[in-house]
């Protein structure tokens, strides 16, 4: 008996065929790409990415076509997703907002080019061996900063001076899970008691809130991961409901009703990884290509969600913020 997971792969790949076949006859490069995520949940990503392409000379379905695998969440599907893109023998395999999906996509293939996003230490990860010469057959951009997780303390302890306890929401089944601890820790230390929540699917955020909750926590950080991004209504409707100050990686929060974020400009990361995919089919290699950091983060703040915590933003948050939704 065949599995339905393993049914409904089949016909993703089924259907990939003809595409690859008619992208193949007509020497039309194909781009693979793979994603820890939803189709909805890359389509932000995916607007900046053919911006990318398009500076590089490449438009879809005119001379390059793509073909796409979500994992939606279940990073344990990665292997077999890359594996089909493997089979297809793309151009090129892109990864999306995963860092899950490069190592992924890295252990799959030592001769496809590999383009990848990332907000971990590359070189620690093991994804190239430095990041101006990666080497092998992969090569892309990434946020990591070690300050990153103390400078989003640092914002929400200012807007909560009075906050003891700090609830953090990890996905602790990402490959980044225990840095991101680590550095947490260190970066409350000094202004009161931290506790790691986990939750790795929808039920399980549920789940997690209710215990946030129970622990009667002051504020509440939510960890850069793509089911959180997936599920960023629901994390921002239980986060008012409890009336719980919030701060979050991505702006796409703020403009749900969040409260606050503090994070990487993911579009432009995706432009450049774009950008990297095109130089690469044209002829260059990912070895040659170094591997960029980004070190400009954006801070939004929702005016109108401060207003219903009953929430003053001090002047000094206000000047520091990229934008300010009224």
């Amino acid at each position: 008996m065949i599995r339905r997971r393993e049914f409904i792969a089949g016909l993703g790949s089924a259907a990939a065929w003809p595409v690859v076949a008619r992208a193949q006859e007509s020497e039309m490069p194909v781009i693979g790409l793979l994603s820890a995520g939803t189709p909805e949940s890359d389509a932000k990503f995916m607007e900046a990415f053919r911006a990318g392409l398009r500076g590089a000379g490449y438009v879809e379905g005119r001379n390059v076509t793509f073909v796409q695998r979500w994992a939606r969440s279940e990073l344990e599907r990665l292997p077999e997703l890359v594996a089909d893109l493997v089979r297809l023998r793309v151009a090129v395999i892109v990864t999306l907002s995963s860092t899950a999906a490069a190592l992924a996509a890295k252990v799959a293939t030592g001769s496809i080019p590999i383009v990848f996003m990332s907000g971990g230490d590359p070189v620690k990860l093991g994804l190239v061996a430095s990041m101006t010469k990666p080497d092998g057959n992969i090569t892309g951009m990434t946020y990591f900063n070690p300050e990153l997780e103390a400078k989003r303390f640092e914002l929400l302890h200012e807007l909560v001076p009075i906050a003891e306890r700090y609830a953090v929401l990890v996905n602790l089944t990402g490959p980044l899970a225990q840095s991101k601890i680590s550095a947490l820790k260190a970066a409350t230390s000094a202004w009161g008691r931290q506790m790691v929540f986990n939750a790795v699917n929808a039920l399980d955020i549920d789940t997690a809130f209710a215990r946030v909750i129970e622990w009667r926590a002051d504020a509440l950080l939510v960890a850069t991961d793509i089911l959180f991004l997936d599920r960023r209504h629901q994390l921002v409707s239980l986060a008012m409901q409890h009336s719980l100050p919030a701060l979050y990686f991505d702006r796409t929060f703020v403009e749900a009703g969040g409260l606050m974020s503090y994070g990487p400009s993911y579009a432009d990361l995706v432009r450049q990884v774009g950008t990297y995919a095109g130089r690469i089919i044209k002829g260059e290699k990912p070895a040659d290509l170094p591997v960029e950091q980004l070190r400009k983060f954006n801070f939004v703040i929702n005016l109108k969600t401060a207003k219903a915590l009953g929430l003053t933003i001090p002047e000094t948050l206000l000047a520091t913020a990229e934008e300010v939704i009224q």
